[in-house]
């Protein structure tokens, strides 16, 4: 079965408690499927409240880590060029998050669609 990288806003969802994220993420961890892109590590750190931080940090340690490869980089760079000429802005991190994806061969979750245009890589 094909890794799934976890978005951010999944994450939040997951650590404030939401039942969907729960069941979505514990599978992922029984199936050994689930990855983080260290970009949400750097969001989440950005985000958390202070009572949040042990469960964020045992969130991420129980995730594989992705982080940004010189490869990641150039694929994003062209991917914001691409829907930028389509006259859609999208922002660095969620082109190098969709990349990650990409490259990675991985299906993103997230609630945030509209953040991906590349509709084939949403779980």
């Amino acid at each position: 079965m094909q890794s799934v990288l976890i978005d951010t806003d999944i994450a939040i969802d997951y650590l404030r408690g939401s039942r969907e994220a729960r069941d979505l993420i514990g599978l992922l961890w029984e199936e050994d499927r689930a990855y983080l892109s260290i970009l949400s590590v750097y969001e989440l750190y950005a985000g958390m409240r202070p009572t949040e931080t042990d469960a964020t940090q045992k969130f991420i340690d129980a995730c594989h880590l992705d982080s940004v490869t010189l490869d990641i980089a150039g694929h994003a760079g062209e991917m914001y060029r691409h829907w930028r000429a389509k006259g859609l802005t999208l922002t660095s991190i969620d082109c190098l998050i969709a990349a990650t994806a990409l490259v990675n061969d991985r299906r993103i979750a997230t609630k945030n669609k509209n953040h991906y245009p590349r509709k084939g890589l949403l779980l």
